[in-house]
């Protein structure tokens, strides 16, 4: 199960450079005091729903380079977080940094102060991308990273971003290829958005910037989910979490609340589409799901439902809800019997 986190924001801490798609100014001044993480974790506490039965709870120091800051602050912060640590309180602390600041004096810190989880702002294994998102790093620094992470027995999280300046398709399923053979324990995958203030902002106003359509968003990442869970690495997050600020600040791009129901919506509708291809009698089709699939198997607002009506000219489409169906499976009943395709299975 995913940890329950209580996340400590740092804005823009640690930043070397100015992102192409951030909308922050880099700056080391406004870091949020000791007593203010401390308060926070305290009065998180205490509506936090802990179940140490069930899931790990983390501290989490998210929102920008943790490791990059000045060490002392960095001890600073871990410090706040042992007493909940010693407590049982809190299990873990997980940071967000970018690939060249996790050098070894870094890593040994990080060890003696219970950090268990680090996520690395990756964004593309393209240089070209990366040189043109201005992130000053390589690719070369994200492998280095991983390598020496996985020697002193981290958890790893990798940050993709799709769309960016120079992306394509290709370079998109280039960088999963490598990011799959350092076997990260986790991904999170966003697609680029414009955002108010952003130095993209003005690439974008003077046409020098195109995002992705959503449409074309969906297929890209239904290809790459399905080839992350072929080689079995789960992705914790597609899509920026909506909030107020996100909302305020955004101006273009594929900005979805529910992104990732979207895009197994379109991988069930692959999948019903190559059962009936195969076998459909009558005008009806029954498919048989998990009943926690049967949100994607319809679409939002029964979009799936209706396109293969259409498509396949049916008269009526049934749903067979069962607990005990595979999750990622979908069935087909048949005169002959059942016949069924998961979601591993599909080839583009």
């Amino acid at each position: 199960m995913r940890p329950l986190i209580i996340p400590i924001f740092l804005p823009n801490a640690g930043c070397r450079e100015r992102c192409l798609f951030c909308n922050q100014k880099v700056s080391g001044d406004g870091l949020p005091s000791s007593f203010f993480v401390r308060n926070f974790i305290e009065t998180s506490l205490r509506g936090f729903p802990l179940d140490k039965k069930d899931r790990e709870n983390q501290i989490a120091f998210y929102g920008g380079s943790f490791t990059a800051i000045h060490r002392e602050d960095q001890i600073r912060y871990l410090k706040e977080v042992q007493p909940f640590l010693s407590s049982g309180l809190i299990d873990s602390i997980r940071v967000s940094t970018r690939p060249d600041a996790l050098g070894e004096e870094t890593l040994s810190l990080l060890k003696e102060y219970r950090v268990k989880t680090i996520e690395i702002g990756t964004q593309s294994m393209i240089d070209q991308v990366l040189l043109l998102a201005n992130r000053g790093h390589w690719a070369e620094d994200t492998i280095s990273a991983t390598t020496r992470l996985k020697r002193w027995g981290f958890e790893i999280g990798i940050h993709l971003m799709i769309g960016l300046l120079g992306d394509t398709f290709d370079h998109f399923l280039q960088t999963l290829d490598r990011i799959i053979e350092l076997r990260p324990d986790f991904i999170r995958i966003h697609p680029t958005l414009v955002l108010k203030g952003a130095p993209l902002e003005i690439l974008w106003r003077t046409g020098k910037y195109s995002p992705l359509p959503l449409e074309e968003t969906i297929q890209w990442l239904k290809k790459g989910l399905l080839k992350l869970e072929r080689a079995s690495i789960p992705v914790a997050r597609v899509g920026l979490q909506p909030t107020k600020e996100l909302e305020k600040n955004f101006l273009a791009g594929p900005y979805h609340p529910a992104l990732h129901q979207l895009i197994d919506s379109a991988i069930f509708f692959d999948m019903a589409t190559s059962l009936l291809q195969i076998s459909q009698e009558n005008g009806q089709a029954l498919f048989l799901c998990h009943l926690k699939e049967v949100s994607n198997l319809r679409g939002q607002r029964n979009e799936n439902i209706l396109r293969l009506k259409k498509h396949f000219k049916l008269s009526e489409i049934l749903i067979d809800e069962r607990q005990e169906w595979p999750r990622g499976c979908l069935g087909l009943q048949t005169q002959g019997g059942e016949t069924s395709v998961h979601r591993k299975s599909l080839v583009f």
